[in-house]
């Protein structure tokens, strides 16, 4: 339908042209209004399409990541977390388990207490954005659970993280 609403706005403005009247002598039904999304989030909205699933949008975006021994979101990664918060906000239904997850090195005890920090860090700044408590859990799992197996920089940069994992 809205195809069709388009295309017979789209037919009006080159009937103008033809006719060399100006777009504004063109009348068009009111209908035919049709305005851009605000965003990305309206955007899946108006096509019924669940952003999570849409690889353009933020909410595909499912780890935050951390400097070495770090446990605050940073700056980088402030736009996807209030993403995600604006997402659980208006999706009450939806629950979410945030899980901290650190490089190899400290010992198995720092690693499991910096891995919940991460995830509470992440669990705090979702409830300030409008997610609701019973939306979220919260678990660490240290070291135990890596992304890159190597023993550099590069891997440890990417183990360092807290991953949104949504229910099914």
């Amino acid at each position: 339908m809205k195809k069709l609403v388009v295309s017979i706005v789209l037919l009006n403005l080159l009937a103008a042209c033809a006719s060399h009247k100006t777009p504004e002598t063109v009348s068009v039904a009111p209908e035919a209004k049709v305005e851009a999304p605000k965003s990305a989030l309206a955007a899946a909205a108006q096509t019924n399409v669940d952003p999570l699933n849409d690889p353009q949008s933020i909410l595909s975006g499912r780890s935050v990541f951390y400097p070495l021994d770090v446990a605050t979101v940073q700056d980088a990664d402030k736009p996807l977390v209030q993403a995600h918060a604006k997402y659980l906000g208006e999706h009450a239904a939806r629950k979410v388990r945030l899980e901290g997850n650190c490089d190899e090195r400290g010992s198995n005890e720092y690693n499991l207490g910096l891995g919940q920090r991460r995830a509470d860090g992440v669990q705090k700044m979702l409830e300030l954005g409008g997610a609701a408590p019973s939306q979220l859990t919260t678990m660490s799992y240290g070291e135990e659970k890596p992304h890159a197996s190597g023993h550099d920089e590069a891997s440890w940069s990417q183990n360092r993280r807290t991953d949104l994992s949504y229910a099914k």
